[in-house]
């Protein structure tokens, strides 16, 4: 299942008044902006509000044009599929750990893909 897809922009500032006006009618907005430069649009999923549609300004060198975040079960299937990807020639783009500047529960593992694309898995459970 699809946790959440973030696109590299070129110009932040328009684009994030792009997106505020274009995804209004569908009832998402801004949710939060973690960092500079990066803004996460979301709504009401089961009671939380939580952002699923992420933009972030395109590096320098660019990453990739794409991050997709795959929800995992648990903390386990996180480090499970980082170190699946890395078998499978995938390149470690973030040791599976916390990431609170998202919120506490959040623990996430990124690699790139062949093509240079961040694949993330990501539990939102906190520890056990």
């Amino acid at each position: 299942m699809l946790d959440h897809v973030g696109l590299e922009v070129s110009d932040f500032d328009r684009s994030r008044s792009f997106y505020e006006a274009a995804l209004a009618p569908l009832g998402i907005s801004l949710v939060m902006a973690p960092m500079p430069q990066a803004a996460g649009f979301g709504s009401e999923l089961g009671g939380v509000v939580k952002p699923y549609f992420w933009i972030m300004a395109r590096g320098r060198p660019p990453v990739s044009g794409a991050h997709v975040a795959l929800a995992a079960a648990d903390r386990d299937a996180v480090d499970a599929f980082h170190a699946a990807a890395l078998a499978a020639g995938g390149s470690d783009n973030g040791a599976p750990g916390p990431r609170p500047i998202y919120h506490p529960g959040y623990y996430g593992g990124f690699v790139l893909d062949p093509d240079g694309n961040n694949i993330e898995a990501v539990c939102h459970r906190p520890p056990d």
